[in-house]
């Protein structure tokens, strides 16, 4: 019989499990109480950083529906719940392992999709959503800009030509 406490945990994991956007699983072996405070304060407010017990994440994945987590699951384990953009928790992990070696990111789960640690570090690499918006709006800007030019040349092109006439005729005349 499951006692209440071990319940309790696999149902809040389940939750925080199924509405976040993506979760990073690291092993944390190693760092220290005031290094754990600082990782949770880079991951910014968009991420939560909780130790958990993997038989309990693992029964919570099942329940949540997420695959590719089990293999994950060893050793000491502590997972980043997203809930905001992706990319700017798995920079913050990314760079927090750089200066603390101890933090070793193992993967992790996006969109019902599992990643690996390499996949977690290119999703690290990405500009954040807000950058990449902004360059597709640079790019249509640039692309209405060129229509528009295209559309206004053969007018402004028979307009010099017209004058060029003119401007022939009238010195002709003289």
């Amino acid at each position: 019989m499951a006692r209440p406490d071990k319940v309790a945990a696999v149902t809040e994991l389940t939750q925080q499990l199924r509405e976040a956007n993506a979760v990073v699983l690291t092993e944390y072996r190693g760092l220290s109480v005031g290094q754990l405070k600082e990782l949770r304060r880079s991951l910014g407010t968009n991420a939560s950083y909780a130790v958990v017990k993997n038989t309990l994440t693992s029964i919570a994945a099942k329940e949540a529906g997420l695959e590719g987590l089990e293999d994950q699951l060893t050793g000491p384990t502590a997972i980043a719940f997203v809930t905001g953009e992706p990319s700017e928790a798995a920079k913050g992990l990314r760079d927090f392992a750089k200066s603390n070696p101890q933090l070793v990111i193992k993967g992790g789960v996006l969109e019902g999709r599992a990643l690996s640690a390499k996949d977690v570090d290119t999703l690290a690499s990405l500009e954040s959503r807000e950058v990449l918006l902004g360059k597709a709006a640079g790019a249509f800007k640039a692309a209405l800009y060129q229509a528009a030019y295209m559309f206004t040349a053969p007018a402004t092109q028979a307009a010099r030509t017209i004058e060029a006439l003119r401007e022939k005729q009238a010195a002709d005349a003289a």
